[in-house]
């Protein structure tokens, strides 16, 4: 006991020292309202700037407060429906130069409404969408009569009517007749939509080395067009996506506008045509990565752009560069070429690969695309026992949409993809087969900041020739950080006589995530991943995985940290999975 004493008399005396808060020179205390209401009146009556000073209250500015304060009670509660509200307000003298404000409410019966006018005058005066506004008005008879409610109604027609390109829409009337001591309002509310307004021509200014039709690619927008402000933003969003200005402003110039047109400017700093950018990271499959990218982005002044980037991992290296053409029509339409020059050196085998495409890509839609290509590629490898080569002359078409609301953090969207490919010796190829892979994932938001991924991979092979003709590129295996969590990269899948893993014709990964969001930019996961790789349906093993995930989301992109134990089998195992990238 007597060792403990000096501990506790330390805390009390650090106790003692703790500052004590001295009570407030001001008290208020409000009766008779609660909620919203009685935070707007609390707000009401914050004392002004200079009544309290040197922790004292000023006596005659606060009576000169507390005479004014009834009106600021009645005002703050008149928003609610309380127009009729009985305020008293007592100014009590407490010790040590204290007071207190008590203000006691009586809000009486609510405003509720009694008649509504809306209505709907001009060239707009058809529009369906504004015509469904004016029928859903969110205060109709008997409504208690709520100003915010009848403010943010006010500003959706107005948004609304801009959107559709009346541009001056406005409320020549707008109402609200309260008769004194009563309980009853009559709303009429009038929009004069005014004439429609149209795109005229667009001018582009700050970007001289880049050809003009290049640049109107970008341009979400014809001449004739309705007027947009949404699609003046998409214009901005996707000369900043190009990444090759540096500063974008896009001003609609109303003033200017003829005949109710509107013409346009851009104004474009460009950015750095050429870029040399290293960049590090790691993944449970591949292993601690470098990489060196270059990055041209205006070739021969034509807007064209050439990429070229060596990457160097502990189980994969290489070098892949791509000439792209730009089509002048749209912005998501292209013609590629890659060269791809890259080694692999993982469980099942070991890969080298020389491979050229072209590919023509066309733009379906906002997140569609499509394309069709060609692959010509070189490939010697070792799988199992097995050492062989392989070139294939390979035609493929691919097609894919996705709608994601944010690309660095999403919390809501879908993705698919379905490419199919095939080649036969008639075209130079030395063997012969037709393969599709289809591919999805899906992100749902949930209530309390939770979200559900799920995602699935499927494939299948066909063919008449021995699976050993096949090179490892085209084959099918299972496992890691994007497959079956708590295995390692592409150890699943049949096995030769050997019993090394060789591949397999057919494949079939699944993958369901539960997150919950933790503060701004992390979230905690759990997960149950299964699949295989296989040859026939009759010999189908779903290998399973569950564990627990944790993930930041910074600015390049979300770091994900997994824990997974297999699930099904004799002597389950554990497997950390991590991946993460930064660029310097």
């Amino acid at each position: 006991m007597l060792k403990t004493l000096p501990f506790i008399i330390a805390c009390l005396l650090f106790c003692l020292a703790l500052p004590v808060h001295a009570a407030q020179p001001v008290e208020l205390v409000v009766e008779g309202v609660e909620g919203p209401a009685l935070d707007n009146v609390r707000l009401a009556l914050a004392l002004p700037p200079g009544l309290v000073h040197e922790g004292k209250a000023n006596r005659l500015w606060l009576q000169r407060f507390s005479g004014q304060a009834d009106e600021k009670v009645r005002a703050a509660l008149e928003p609610f429906g309380y127009y009729n509200a009985n305020v008293t307000v007592v100014m009590e003298p407490l010790e040590k130069e204290r007071y207190r404000l008590r203000v006691a409410v009586v809000p009486g019966e609510p405003v509720r409404v009694a008649d509504v006018q809306v209505e709907l005058h001009g060239s707009g005066s058809g529009q369906s969408s504004l015509q469904g506004l004016a029928a859903a008005f969110p205060l109709q008879k008997g409504s208690i009569l709520l100003q915010q409610e009848y403010e943010k109604a006010k500003a959706v027609f107005k948004t609304r009517a801009e959107a559709l390109g009346y541009l001056d829409a406005d409320f020549p009337q707008h109402e609200i007749r309260i008769a004194p001591g009563e309980t009853s309002a009559r709303i009429k509310l009038v929009m004069e939509t005014g004439e429609r307004y149209l795109f005229n021509g667009t001018r582009i200014e700050g970007a001289p080395d880049y050809p003009e039709p290049f640049l109107k690619r970008y341009i979400s927008f014809a001449p004739g067009d309705v007027f947009s402000y949404a699609s003046l933003g998409e214009t901005q969003l996707n000369l900043t996506n190009s990444e090759r200005f540096k500063e974008v402003v896009v001003l609609p110039e109303k003033a200017e506008a003829t005949d109710f047109r509107v013409p346009v400017l851009v104004q474009l700093k460009q950015a750095p045509r050429r870029t040399l950018r290293p960049g590090v990271g790691y993944g449970t499959d591949t292993g601690a990565r470098f990489s060196l990218r270059y990055r041209d982005l205006n070739m021969f002044h034509k807007g064209h752009e050439l990429n070229a980037q060596l990457y160097v991992a502990e189980r994969l290296q290489g070098l892949a560069a791509g000439y792209i053409v730009p089509d002048y029509r749209d912005i998501r339409s292209s013609t590629t070429f890659q060269l791809n020059l890259q080694q692999e050196d993982v469980t099942a085998y070991i890969s080298r690969l020389v491979a050229v495409e072209v590919a023509r890509n066309h733009s379906f839609g906002k997140g569609e695309l499509g394309t069709v290509y060609l692959r010509v590629q070189q490939e010697d490898f070792t799988i199992g026992t097995q050492e062989s080569s392989s070139r294939l002359v390979l035609p493929g078409i691919r097609f894919s949409k996705d709608s994601y609301d944010n690309l660095i953090h999403p919390t809501s969207g879908f993705r698919f993809s379905v490419d199919v490919r095939g080649t036969h010796q008639f075209i130079g190829s030395d063997t012969s087969l037709l393969q599709c892979i289809g591919e999805g994932s899906h992100l749902l938001p949930l209530p309390w900041r939770l979200s559900l991924h799920s995602r699935v991979r499927v494939g299948t092979t066909l063919f008449s020739d021995p699976l050993v003709d096949i090179p490892p590129t085209l084959r099918f295996f299972a496992g890691g950080d994007q497959s079956v969590r708590g295995y390692s990269y592409k150890s699943l899948g049949p096995t030769d006589s050997s019993g090394k893993v060789a591949g397999g014709k057919q494949l079939l990964t699944g993958s369901i995530e539960l997150e919950r969001a933790l503060f701004q930019n992390w979230g905690i996961s759990a997960f149950h991943d299964a699949g295989n790789a296989f040859n026939t349906l009759s010999d189908v093993t779903l290998f399973q995985g569950a564990g627990i995930g944790l993930h930041y989301y910074s600015q390049v992109g979300a770091i994900n940290l997994s824990v997974a134990r297999q699930i099904g089998v004799d002597h389950p195992g554990y497997r950390i999975h991590f991946t993460v990238g930064f660029q310097l």
